[in-house]
């Protein structure tokens, strides 16, 4: 593996957007979910990548080597990290777990500098039924008062609760992802209040899927929540060129709990070979 480095980016209202870059090859960037930041999302599966391609790993905004704004809307850190990957300077690959995976699909469907986006379960909102609000409602609201208890590790778990499974919790969590997450549970409890007194954007939210041209591969465990699986199969219904593939055994939790399985889809499917520039 080479040495870490890093690249910044500066975005149209002044905020750094930072990750750092490990490997060699065709680039690759790995865009965080709203838990972690882009290091503490996808580090275990380094190992088994940095041999093939050149890892971008931008946290967003106010994490990791990110400068901090109040504004965390989704179309702010879709246009931060459209950003960041036409900063690259040739086409990338581009990925992106939960939030992650939206805001890579949203990048993809505006830029031609994208040349396939793998996204892992991506969660699309829009589709959430009202149990399913009210779940995630429940795991806000949990997260929430345990930050203002300070309790922080506790308040990142308490909303993981709502994506992951039990299994899943135990193994994030006797691995020190929610201590270290932790320090960001203020600032995704802000993204989702923000998203919450937000009006929707006009017009058909899955138009965008429909604008990408680039070969689009939803990965999703075999054994997730139904949301997810839902959220999957919208997608591969509505962007033109979308397959679905499952991870065996994995649930929302795999970059942290199967990333040898996961780092081996994202190779075969962003191999040089089958994208040609």
């Amino acid at each position: 593996m080479t040495s870490q480095r890093t690249h910044n980016v500066t975005t149209s209202d002044g905020v750094t957007v930072g990750g750092t870059v490990h490997g060699d090859g065709p680039p690759l960037v790995f865009l965080q979910g709203v838990i972690g930041d882009g290091d503490l999302d996808w580090d275990l599966l380094l190992p088994h990548l940095t041999d093939r391609f050149t890892c971008h790993l931008p946290s967003i905004r106010g994490r990791g080597l990110s400068g901090d704004h109040p504004d965390l809307s989704f179309g702010r850190l879709v246009e931060d990290f459209l950003t960041y990957a036409e900063s690259i300077g040739e086409p990338t690959g581009l990925t992106g777990w939960s939030l992650g995976a939206g805001l890579a699909l949203y990048v993809a469907a505006q830029s031609d500098a994208v040349s396939a986006v793998a996204p892992f379960e991506p969660g699309m909102l829009y589709l959430a039924d009202e149990p399913e609000q009210a779940a995630l409602g429940g795991a806000i609201t949990r997260a929430g008062e345990l930050a203002a208890e300070g309790k922080l590790p506790e308040a990142a778990r308490a909303f993981a609760a709502w994506p992951f499974n039990e299994e899943e919790l135990d193994l994030a969590d006797s691995a020190g992802y929610f201590g270290s997450a932790g320090r960001y549970a203020p600032t995704m409890l802000n993204f989702f209040q923000q998203a919450a007194e937000s009006e929707p954007p006009p017009g058909d939210p899955a138009a965008p899927l429909g604008a990408i041209s680039a070969p689009v591969l939803v990965l999703l465990g075999s054994v997730t929540k139904p949301f997810f699986v839902i959220s999957a199969q919208h997608v591969v219904d509505h962007a033109p060129n979308a397959r679905i593939q499952e991870i065996p055994g994995a649930a929302h939790a795999a970059p942290l709990t199967h990333p040898e399985a996961l780092a081996e889809a994202l190779t075969e499917f962003f191999a040089p070979a089958r994208h040609p520039s």
